[in-house]
């Protein structure tokens, strides 16, 4: 369990971004509508000694490299104490839809510097890597399974190479398929539906525990 008064950032592309308001810092409209504000909702309302803050810098559209871009702003400025990272379904699909995507080998070189550098600035960080997925609906074609598999298997090793936290979400959403269909969990096959954020933030949140 993180300290009390731990900064805890959530960081990633438009799955964490979730329409958040990037104008107004108030904890309720920067947090936007997904996994990150019920995770907010959660820690904040249970645990209110550890007076804990909490910051959302997911932005639509970013890939591994857009992170890097961007990475002394909107994490390092921060000195978060606690790092959540999802990133890697547009690095897939940049490349398909126009071919400006990252490959694996890239993908998996800046990734591993996002985190040394974070680490370099904070030697007691703790990161929360989250797994890359996606569902056979919408947006989705079969195609993109094989390239997925190596981005998952790429954040898993990093996770084991660095010792840290690994949030399964690929296996957390195909169990959920065996209750409701895809489009049920994320209609276009990458946006979690409110249920599909809703059983994010419950792994996130056990991982987090």
């Amino acid at each position: 369990m993180p300290k009390k008064g731990s900064i805890i950032l959530f960081q990633g592309d438009s799955i964490t971004d979730c329409h958040r308001n990037k104008e107004n810092p108030a904890h309720n409209e920067q947090l936007g509508m997904g996994y990150a504000n019920l995770l907010a909702g959660e820690l904040l309302a249970n645990e209110p000694q550890n007076n804990y803050k909490i910051f959302n810098r997911g932005v639509s559209g970013h890939r591994v490299v857009d992170l890097y871009a961007r990475w002394k702003r909107d994490c390092l400025n921060l000195k978060p104490d606690v790092l959540s990272l999802l990133i890697g379904i547009n690095d897939i699909w940049h490349e398909f839809s126009n071919q400006n995507g990252v490959d694996a080998k890239r993908f998996n070189q800046f990734y591993r510097m996002l985190l040394d550098w974070t680490k370099e600035k904070n030697p007691d960080i703790k990161f929360i890597l989250c797994e890359p997925f996606a569902l056979p609906c919408g947006h989705i074609t079969d195609e993109w399974f094989e390239v997925l598999d190596q981005r998952r298997a790429i954040v898993k090793q990093i996770a084991e190479d660095y010792q840290t936290v690994f949030v399964p979400f690929q296996t957390i959403f195909n169990e959920a398929m065996k209750k409701a269909p895809a489009n049920y969990w994320a209609p276009d096959g990458v946006h979690p539906s409110i249920a599909g954020h809703k059983i994010m933030a419950e792994a996130w949140l056990k991982a987090f525990n």
